[in-house]
């Protein structure tokens, strides 16, 4: 799928081949457009799997582009997840009363790089090439058409479009190069509250001593929160690095570290996460035989991946402009009011980033993206069919207006979210020296005797309510 040859020109550009640019690609195709052109900045897609889960609501979406089923297919259906201390289980989100509602009751498991391994075969069924490595490197007006956009790359070739689609990550360059700001949109700043989740720790490990018979499962301490999920053994070499062969089954564990335990090393070996587990995980995990309810010690046999990160969320001001004059349009709002010049769009991480909490991960960009397809498809029919006078922006306002209000909403669920997994380990008050941890487990506790209280998180976490 590797290749440098780039048409001078297109309708559509999309910078960025993860799951959000092949999605936009393929709702392109699904609405009967194929002008267009994907471009990514690496060699080849990363090899780590990072989100692993895929709610209702995205499945639903990708049902629209005929696209859930190869998803679904691959995944594995988990319905439900079990949130417990290290010792006792405390409640179940339950996904199966999610049935009223979708006929994908469930959290799909599936790693980041499996969806995109799928979604870049479909892409490539279709007969769409993914141009790399092409490092966007400047976006300028076209002196020709103030409609167009001239998009340079490092190598000096220059591709001209009428929509530049920016999937090209938290980092994106195209988000930069327009200009477009991209703070929390709480404090106005990079980053969240400090929690006992700041910073993470994610890794791919197997164990050894352990049974196949754990499910995912999340567990709340004082100090931390931490999360493991077995996966299918079919998902082995897709995860592994290039050469390397896992035997026994890969599970994903997670967890916070508190700050006082100073920097998270850059990729974590056996024995910092055996240590995380033996502190922040459950009893079943245990490396000591004399704390695991089994009797038997469970070690790290091999570690597959690991990564450390920070919890925090931004969104950009925008989704929507257009290029004017020397530079793009600030106007304050998540779209642009004018309508000249070549447009920009941003979806993904490109658009926002929250907190891992809730497994919202890569769900809210491959909705931005299957939305995306269907706005440009009627702007450009819009367009095409109405003299120039005539505002068809409207439709790609909408779009950025009803994608920018989702993101915030998910942004704020996931802080909601980290804000209670990742309560330090205080008294609530010198009036009440109850710790805000061990009040916290007893309210969840409490909470999950009710079968609405569970149904109610599962709802919750599957994005069916803000699509």
């Amino acid at each position: 799928m590797t290749d440098m040859t780039l048409p001078n020109r297109t309708t559509v550009l999309i910078v960025g081949a993860g799951p959000s640019g092949l999605v936009a690609a393929l709702s392109l195709i699904h609405y009967g457009f194929k002008d267009f052109v994907v471009v990514d900045a690496v060699e080849e897609g990363e090899n780590t799997s990072r989100a692993v889960i895929v709610h209702a609501a995205t499945l639903e979406a990708l049902d629209t582009i005929g696209c859930g089923e190869e998803i679904v297919a691959k995944g594995t259906k988990c319905r439900t997840i079990n949130i417990g201390s290290r010792s006792s289980h405390l409640v179940s989100a339950d996904f199966s009363s999610l049935d009223k509602y979708t006929r994908h009751p469930y959290v799909l498991v599936i790693p980041q790089n499996v969806a995109e391994f799928i979604l870049g075969e479909k892409v490539k069924d279709y007969g769409v090439t993914i141009h790399r490595p092409c490092k966007v490197t400047s976006l300028k007006r076209n002196e020709t058409d103030d409609q167009l956009t001239d998009v340079a790359f490092e190598n000096g070739q220059i591709i001209t479009a009428k929509y530049v689609v920016g999937a090209d990550g938290a980092r994106s360059v195209v988000r930069q190069m327009a200009g477009i700001g991209f703070a929390d949109p709480k404090t106005g700043e990079q980053g969240d509250r400090v929690t006992n989740l700041t910073q993470m720790v994610l890794a791919d490990v197997v164990f050894e001593g352990k049974e196949d018979d754990f499910s995912f499962v999340g567990t709340i301490s004082p100090e931390s929160f931490f999360v493991s999920m077995p996966m299918p053994q079919s998902f082995n070499e897709l995860l592994a690095s290039k050469g390397q062969k896992v035997e026994g089954r890969i599970c994903r564990i997670g967890s916070g570290v508190p700050l006082v335990d100073g920097e998270i090393p850059h990729s974590p070996n056996k024995e910092y996460l055996e240590k995380l587990i033996d502190r922040f995980g459950p009893a079943i995990l245990a490396s000591d035989a004399s704390v695991n309810p089994s009797s038997k010690s469970v070690r790290i046999k091999e570690v597959v991946w690991s990564t450390r990160f920070r919890t925090h969320s931004a969104i950009a001001d925008k989704f929507f402009t257009r290029i004017g004059g020397d530079g793009f349009e600030d106007t304050g709002v998540p779209y642009t009011s004018s309508n000249h010049g070549g447009i920009v769009l941003l979806i993904g991480d490109a658009a926002h980033i929250h907190s891992p909490a809730g497994g919202q991960g890569m769900n809210l960009g491959i909705r931005d993206a299957v939305f995306l397809g269907e706005a440009i498809t009627k702007h450009i029919n819009a367009s095409d069919s109405h003299p120039a006078p005539v505002d068809t922006d409207h439709i790609l306002r909408e779009f950025a207006e009803v994608r920018h209000k989702g993101a915030l909403e998910v942004i704020g669920f996931t802080k909601a979210l980290l804000s209670v997994e990742g309560v330090q380990d205080k008294n609530i008050s010198w009036l009440l020296p109850i710790s805000a941890a061990t009040a916290r487990d007893w309210i969840v506790w409490f909470g999950g005797r009710f079968g609405f209280v569970r149904a109610r998180m599962a709802w919750a976490m599957s994005g069916l309510g803000r699509r």
